[in-house]
């Protein structure tokens, strides 16, 4: 997302930050003259399968869990925890499984019982209703936001965009 910015492939990228990654995503964003606009701020959900034995919880904790793998993107070249896509990738999971695409996230979320962390924000028009984000029991939020490059005017596109966002947003919290 932050090169597709930098290099103007995009021209806005939405990304989260949190406590952990703030300050390494404000110092790659000062270096490549990139500003981060703050969208909202929401919990961390724990996205699985309809069908997985915990998604009938209110709310889950990381020891509820262990016994389940976990999926995170892999994130190729740029292999850092604080650019990695998923919170708490510091975390010491008993099993952690990588992928580079959605559709095997989502089969590995129903044939293994496998989650990954998220801003909670599932939209059904693409995952159906085979997929459930349940909160993760933690006090730390994630802050939603976009880049763009420093001082460049956001197209009327990319505004509509930005509102459709912020819509999205209310209608699903």
């Amino acid at each position: 997302v932050i090169e597709n910015v930098k290099k103007q492939h995009s021209e806005i990228g939405v990304l989260y930050r949190n406590e952990f990654n703030r300050e390494a995503l404000s110092k790659i964003f000062r270096e490549n003259a990139l500003e981060f606009k703050p969208l909202f701020s929401c919990d961390i959900y724990v996205f699985m399968a309809s069908s997985h034995p915990l998604a009938g919880k209110e709310k889950i904790t990381f020891e509820d869990l262990r016994p389940y793998p976990n999926l995170a993107f892999g994130q190729g070249d740029n292999n850092s925890f604080y650019l990695a896509e998923e919170v708490f990738s510091t975390h010491e999971y008993r099993q952690s499984i990588k992928a580079d695409d959605r559709a095997t996230m989502l089969n590995l979320m129903i044939g293994l019982n496998a989650y990954t962390l998220c801003s909670g924000i599932i939209c059904e028009d693409l995952n159906g209703n085979d997929y459930k984000a349940v909160p993760l029991k933690e006090t730390e939020k994630m802050r939603i936001g976009y880049i763009k490059r420093k001082g460049a005017k956001v197209s009327h596109i990319g505004e509509l965009y930005i509102e459709e966002l912020k819509k999205y947003k209310e209608k699903v919290m």
